[in-house]
């Protein structure tokens, strides 16, 4: 039996493992920590969003960038401090902003294909990870972010997303808990939400069940491939493998260069609140529908009767996952202003690495040597996307040994180099 290792136990690693275990592989998973979905994969927005495909790629996200340079609580903090893969990574990004359409367009339809894998994975496996199914609200309290965000939702449409814009009166139908004064929206009902660290839980019991070897708390030292297989140091311990798919956060850098191959990761810090719901009031006062402020940057979603979780900001500050009160704080007035009825007594802070390419679009598909693939690079997009990159990498791996297994309808995705 073809031996693959997975080097990751976040969303997308085991997402790769489990469609690996479909196709009949020898799969064996490393992650440096005791448990899976400890670091990227534990406690984002929520969001399974189609509707927040948009690319960063565009001067607007650069002008806004320089003009919050000094401003500690901006959606979007850039640490001035120059270092080398900071500037090669930056200088890419710049290169990029003539894909912006077409990036966005690829992602909305990776995004809107993965729905349907995910799904059918919670399902078979019957994960319980808090889903909710009422769509994800975009709204907007001025006239210029809703003219942009038309100009966004052409695109949205291009790549296949159906939504529909909302006056104010219909926001106020929508969720009765939102508080504040809009000029309108956009409501996309086939996207939803859920506990991305319960569904990767969930997903982890079902692979260890269909025969998968979990190697939790063993850190990958070194990964060399020979040209003929893949070896594989762990705690000092080589062992041998057929292929390697590398879905390792901000580490797919360091172990890309390691097996030849040049993988431009950059760490984007994000940080998030969970509020306990702890009193009727509380829970009475929170939203259902996952919601969406772009000119804060901030998304939001319950789990279940009394947990609300905020996420947002953008921190590109190198591999530090130092969590700042200046940056939280931000979230938790959003929620007493949205919210009021929320009690913010018992607000759990967080912050984790985004691993973002330049241009986007994540890192999908073969390396430079035989039996070397990635399935990395998903930025802020990792819950929404992973599912869908998961099964084309799965596939190129098989296709690369010599299965042969039917084709995917609907999965044309272009992978970033």
């Amino acid at each position: 039996m073809t031996k693959v290792a997975v080097i990751g136990a976040g969303v997308t690693g085991l997402t790769t493992a489990y469609e690996l275990l479909d196709r009949g592989f020898d799969v064996t998973v490393f992650d440096r920590n005791r448990y899976a979905a400890m670091e990227t994969s534990f406690a984002n927005g929520g969001q399974l969003s189609a509707s927040n495909a948009e690319v960063w790629t565009q001067w607007g996200t650069v002008l806004k960038g320089l003009k919050w340079m000094l401003q500690a609580d901006a959606p979007l903090l850039v640490n001035p401090a120059p270092t080398l893969h900071k500037m090669r990574w930056m200088a890419e990004f710049l290169s990029n902003i003539p894909n912006y359409k077409r990036n966005t367009v690829e992602t909305v339809r990776l995004a809107i294909a993965a729905r349907a894998v995910l799904f059918e994975m919670a399902d078979r496996e019957g994960i319980d990870f808090d889903l909710e199914r009422r769509g994800i609200l975009h709204f907007y309290s001025h006239a210029k972010d809703l003219a942009h965000a038309r100009k966004v939702n052409t695109l949205l449409a291009e790549g296949g997303l159906v939504r529909r814009e909302v006056a104010p009166d219909e926001i106020r139908d929508i969720e009765p808990a939102l508080h504040g004064d809009f000029v309108g929206g956009y409501l996309t009902e086939s996207d939803s939400s859920g506990d991305i660290h319960k569904f990767t839980m969930g997903l982890a019991k079902a692979c260890a069940r269909r025969g998968a070897t979990l190697r939790f708390g063993v850190d990958v030292d070194h990964a060399e491939a020979t040209g003929v297989d893949v070896r594989i140091t762990a705690n000092g311990r080589e062992e041998v493998f057929d292929s390697v798919v590398v879905s390792a956060g901000i580490r797919s850098r360091e172990f890309a260069r390691q097996l030849g191959d040049r993988v431009n990761i950059y760490p984007v810090k994000g940080y998030s609140i969970t509020v306990s719901l702890n009193d009727a009031e509380s829970q009475a006062a929170a939203p259902w529908i996952s919601l969406l402020d772009d000119r804060a940057k901030i998304v939001a979603s319950r789990f279940g009767a009394d947990r609300f979780r905020i996420a947002g900001t953008a921190e590109f500050n190198g591999a530090n996952r130092d969590i700042r009160a200046d940056r939280i704080r931000p979230l938790t007035e959003w929620c007493e202003r949205y919210f009021p009825g929320i009690s913010t007594e018992n607000v759990t802070p967080w912050a984790g690495l985004r691993p973002m390419m330049p241009s986007m679009l994540p890192r999908v598909g073969r390396g430079r040597a035989p039996g070397v693939f990635y399935n990395t690079g998903h930025g802020h997009l990792g819950w929404t996307l992973s599912a869908a990159t998961a099964r084309i990498v799965a596939e190129t791996v098989a296709e690369n040994t010599g299965r042969k297994t039917a084709p995917v309808p609907g999965f044309g995705f272009a992978a970033a180099a």
